[in-house]
């Protein structure tokens, strides 16, 4: 298992657009994703209930994780997606 922590950048949190752009993004990653708060039980990243039932607030670490190989790039992308509170997935890390 490969994975990223990280602090939600986003000032407000993973709620309303930051979850939905988040939700996105893991979902072009093309490979399966979990999230979960720091010592929470984690849930599949690309569904929308799931990541909005974290309830992670702004500053928060929250854990990124995958089991698939060759998936660090979209870890790191999805990584910096979250810490810096970006609007869109980032084309390069």
């Amino acid at each position: 298992m490969v994975e990223r922590r990280v602090n939600v950048g986003w000032a407000e949190g993973l709620h309303a657009r930051p979850a939905s752009i988040f939700v996105r993004a893991a979902t072009a990653a093309g490979v399966p994703l979990t999230i979960a708060k720091a010592d929470g039980n984690p849930v599949n990243a690309a569904s929308m209930l799931a990541v909005l039932g974290l309830g992670a607030q702004g500053g928060e670490e929250i854990v990124l994780a995958t089991e698939a190989e060759g998936a660090e790039a979209a870890l790191d992308r999805l990584a910096k997606l979250v810490a810096e509170g970006l609007e869109e997935l980032p084309e390069t890390v």
